[in-house]
């Protein structure tokens, strides 16, 4: 059992001495001791009683076997021989007034807490049976001035008397409240509740509004009318003899817990309640016989057993006896009170017999742990820890840690899966030390049973050649994980400094242990997963998927808390280099990812594709061993890209999908399909792969292979270009026609190369009269002009020179291309006597027209441009026209229809002196009616636009004026000339603050 305490006698009566210690008390280095008859013995402590550092371990023992040995603990100061005339049956100190209490033959007394003379006999107390004193820090509720408060309550029969002193200062007034049945015990709860034990029951009595509330319990603790729940029905135990019922009724006992809890017993019923008074709901303490006192001594709650002479020490939460003391003869517990005097709260107590007094020394709370976690009781040393103050242990949380995670390895091997997993998850254990538990179809090279084989084999390996086996994957992969696994496993066995005990003892028998197998594996497995996904995703928080350190600011280093929470994600201590630290976390992430593989491989394979689209730190040989083995090639193909191993990805994609009839599993790696989307999917750093691996596709299915440069995302959009123009062209002609088209129409690139390459091929292909696609030649000729007219970006002078001159197929290319040149008058003899077409004539005109208008600035408000302002500018596009018509060059003749439709249509923008020189005289004026007649309606449009122009501005000067003879109207808007502006004496100037005076005035518009 734990050795919490050690029992060491510090005053022990002589032998002829007859009197009988009746009470204690023990404050700061001094020790008074109460004998029967009346006198007060007073010691002083040599060694502080809250002590504890020097008993524990062996030394411990020998002060407990041999105290003679050791130089005495107390020495006697005094002795009060008339301290009273009849025995001392209870002490208590008021250190704020400098009082000593004590109750002697039913009379409480104060004396001098110094020199212990009496000082005032408390004649309202007569017939007390016991009082209880406390004292706290209030604060004055009007000045918030805070005060030091002790009250003494006295048990008198049914009534319970109230003293209080204020900063030392003994309060006049009394208060009494007078409970149902006489009071046995007074205990308080607070500062301003009492707990009050009854003969029958317990009441909580509030001194401020006077209420008492009943305590309802099981058994004797007492309760409501009928209620029975006591585990002998309520028959104390103490109350029944070998003669039948009869016997002292049991004492109400009530000691005060930490965190606001107490705990009520009367025979061997017991009750938690909470400093209201109601219960806590918790179990009762399995005590077989009825205590004669109860205490608290931090963090353990004590039992004496007066019959059997024996102290007992249990843990308040689970209840568990962890101590059993041999105490003969001892009756009564002596543990400070913390609001008095905090240097013994949990250090240590006193023990008291009729002879004797013990002093029980603590010890270390460090090896109390050490004790219960060697003897296997680990939910025990996890609750004292929870109880325990952060400064009362060496490292508590890492010490806590550690235990839970013993705790999780037990339950592990007793095959509780889910509760061991779930602990392992709350502590966040090292993944490590998780994963090793498992078969090597789980753990790999780390697992313990993978270890144990290794062992056995290494000395055949010594003598085997140093030769491995060439092509194959799995064997690749063994010395990677035994990288990742060499380091956790060896300290495993070893054990470091950093370790507990228990921690210690505990990984050296991981050999030991039964590995899961079969349905256990399963249940293993599936509890497994959450933790390694957890595990994840706080290795997100340090690793980038590119291996490197991050933190919350996006540096690439740690801060020292970070630091310390990803060292909770290692076996063991990263060292103190940045490097190594990355190191270690890099080959954990290596560890769980690929853990967390195996495991779905081994229970679901169908969630490991998920993981692979994720970033992911997973061994790529045990990978590729574990899917080509269960042959699920798609998801090789998907931890191929998510690792960047686009080579391997591809190859297996042209293996696949070059065979005629591809396996079942392998289904949807037929065709070029799959390849297609992959190489959609890598980005423009990986374009040798691109066009290596997307020649085949195209040969197979043209028009899906140029999906991998036409598609509509950012991959290929942003592909160098040029590079796969080349490559394209020497595929053929047709692919790179496309490829132009898409990144000139749809992307608007306008790098002059590759306009120029189009209209190459375009040529070419007129010349050759091979045409791609499902087009024949009169379309290709279309595709062919429309670029010419669009494209601003090819060089024309280089395009003229590659268009034959007397073939019939590039006459109107040849058009377009001067008209790009500028040379309008070659283009329009083109279109005249080679084409003899006056309507692409016309509207080769009409265009010119339309972009020189466009070029040129707009006229002046107002202003509409005339034949008569056309006199004096060059001859339009038009005019040349017309003079082809009219004046042809040798050998063409004239075409009078089409002049005359040009005249009609256009003779209003031609210069009439220069248009007339052109009409031959034998031109009849009947012809030339519809020329006129343009020319007139011309000129009368000017002069109806310039009276409308005249009449508008006419009405906007009037509404002008209007509004500054007359205003506009509108409130605090224009008021015209009934504006009026007051100046006065202190009116000063807006911009230069001067007084205006007789100076002249300007008033603005605002």
């Amino acid at each position: 059992m734990l050795s919490a305490f050690t029992a060491r006698p510090i005053v022990e009566l002589k032998q002829r001495d007859k009197s009988k210690i009746e009470s204690i008390l023990a404050y700061g280095d001094r020790l008074l001791v109460g004998l029967s008859h009346g006198s007060l013995r007073v010691y002083r402590i040599n060694e502080p009683i809250d002590e504890a550092k020097a008993h524990d371990g062996p030394a411990a023992q020998d002060h407990t076997s041999s105290p003679s040995s050791k130089p005495p603990t107390v020495d006697l100061m005094r002795e009060e021989e008339k301290f009273s005339k009849y025995k001392i049956d209870q002490l208590a100190v008021i250190k704020e007034a400098n009082l000593l209490v004590s109750l002697s033959n039913g009379l409480v007394s104060t004396h001098d807490l110094q020199t212990y003379e009496l000082q005032e006999t408390l004649l309202k107390t007569k017939g007390a049976t016991a009082f209880a004193v406390t004292s706290n820090i209030v604060k004055d509720p009007s000045t918030d001035v805070p005060s030091i408060v002790s009250r003494l309550a006295v048990a008198v029969k049914r009534r319970v008397i109230l003293w209080s002193w204020h900063d030392s200062e003994l309060e006049p007034d009394t208060a009494e409240h007078t409970l149902v049945t006489g009071v046995k015990t007074l205990t308080w709860a607070s500062g301003t509740k009492l707990i009050a034990g009854l003969t029958s029951s317990y009441v909580l009595v509030d001194i401020e509004t006077s209420v008492v509330t009943d305590i309802v319990g099981p058994g004797s603790i007492g309760g409501a009318p009928g209620q029975d729940g006591g585990r002998f029905g309520g028959v104390g135990v103490s109350t029944i003899n070998y003669m039948g019922l009869g016997g002292a009724a049991p004492k109400p006992l009530a000691t005060q817990l930490g965190q606001g809890q107490l705990l009520l017993a009367k025979d061997i019923n017991t009750l938690f309640i909470d400093i209201e008074g109601q219960s806590l709901g918790r179990r009762q303490i399995p005590w077989a016989v009825a205590p004669e006192a109860i205490g608290y001594s931090y963090p353990y709650l004590l039992a004496l057993q007066a019959t059997r002479g024996t102290l007992e020490v249990r843990n308040p939460e689970t209840l568990t006896l962890l101590q059993t003391i041999s105490l003969p003869n001892a009756s009564q517990l002596h543990i400070s009170q913390p609001n008095i005097s905090l240097a013994h709260a949990g250090k240590g107590f006193l023990v008291v017999s009729e002879r004797c007094v013990w002093r029980m020394g603590a010890l270390e709370y460090d090896s109390q742990i050490d004790a219960l976690v060697d003897r296997g009781r680990l939910d025990e040393a996890i609750s004292l820890l929870g109880l325990l103050e952060d400064a009362l242990l060496k490292d508590k949380e890492g010490r806590l840690r550690e235990i839970k995670m013993l705790k999780a390895q037990y339950l592990f091997d007793l095959r509780r899966y889910r509760e061991s997993l779930d602990l392992f998850t709350e502590v966040s254990a090292p993944p490590e030390r998780v994963i090793r538990l498992f078969p090597p179809i789980i753990a790999g090279d780390l697992s313990a049973q993978a270890a144990v084989m290794h062992d056995d084999k290494r000395e055949d390996e010594t003598q085997a050649d140093d030769v491995t086996s060439e092509g194959g994957s799995h064997g690749d992969s063994a010395p990677k994980d035994a990288k990742l696994s060499h380091t956790s496993t060896d300290e495993s066995k070893t054990g470091t400094h950093d370790e507990t005990h228990g921690s210690g003892e505990q990984a050296g028998r991981v050999n030991d242990r039964a590995i899961p197998e079969g349905k256990d594996l399963k249940s293993a497995t599936a509890e497994l997963r959450p933790f390694l996904v957890q595990a994840r995703t706080r290795m997100q928080k340090y690793l980038n998927p590119d291996s490197t350190l991050k933190d919350a600011r996006g540096a690439q280093k740690l801060d020292v808390s970070n630091v310390q929470e990803a060292q909770e994600l290692l076996l063991a201590h990263a060292p103190g280099s940045e490097e190594e630290r990355r190191q270690q976390l890099v080959a954990t992430a290596i560890l769980v990812d690929t853990s967390l593989f195996r495991a779905y491989m081994f229970a679901s394979p169908s969630l490991a594709g998920p993981l692979f689209r994720l970033d992911n730190f997973c061994d790529p040989d045990v990978v590729k061993d574990k899917l080509i083995e269960t042959r699920r090639y798609n998801d090789l193909v998907d931890f191929y890209y998510g690792k960047k191993l686009h080579e391997q990805a591809l190859e297996l994609l042209q293996k696949f999908g070059k065979k005629a009839q591809a396996e079942q599993t392998a289904s949807q790696l037929a065709g070029p399909q799959r390849t297609v989307s992959y190489l959609q999917g890598l980005s423009a750093e990986n374009i040798d792969l691109i066009l290596r691996f997307a020649d085949w596709p195209l040969n197979v299915d043209p028009n899906l292979g140029m999906e991998v440069f036409l598609a509509d995302s950012e991959n290929a959009e942003t592909l160098p270009r040029q590079r796969v123009l080349n490559f394209l062209s020497s595929k053929d002609k047709a692919l790179a026609e496309k490829y132009l088209k898409h990144i000139i129409e749809e992307l608007n690139d306008t790098t002059p190369a590759f306009h120029q390459k189009l209209v190459d091929i375009y040529i070419q292909g007129l010349k050759e009269g091979t045409f791609t696609g499902e087009l024949n030649q009169e379309q290709w000729k279309e595709h062919t002009l429309s670029f010419l007219k669009s494209s601003h970006y090819y060089q024309p002078y280089k395009v003229l020179q590659k268009l034959p001159v007397d073939n019939p197929k590039f006459y109107e290319p040849r058009a377009v291309v001067l008209n790009k040149m500028g040379q309008h008058k070659q283009a329009l003899e083109i279109y005249v006597f080679k084409l003899q077409d006056s309507e692409k004539a016309e509207d080769y005109c009409n265009q010119v027209q339309l972009a020189q208008t466009s070029s040129t600035m707009a006229p002046k408000q107002g202003h509409r441009s005339t034949a008569t302002d056309l006199e004096g500018k060059s001859t339009s596009i038009y005019h040349n026209l017309l003079s082809l018509y009219l004046s042809p060059p040798p050998p063409h003749k004239p075409q009078w229809g089409p002049a005359l439709q040009i005249l009609a249509k256009h003779g209003a923008r031609m210069p009439a002196s220069s248009t007339l020189d052109l009409i031959p005289e034998i031109l009849p004026i009947k012809d030339l009616e519809s020329y006129f007649r343009g020319r007139i309606r011309s000129a009368n449009t000017t002069i109806n636009e310039s009276r409308v122009t005249s009449a508008l501005r006419s009405s906007l000067v009037f509404s002008e004026e209007a509004k500054l003879r007359l205003g506009d109207g509108v409130p605090g808007g224009n008021g015209g000339r009934n504006r009026h502006v007051l100046i006065s004496d202190n009116r000063v100037c807006g911009v230069c603050y001067k007084r205006f005076g007789g100076s002249a005035i300007k008033v603005l518009p605002k």
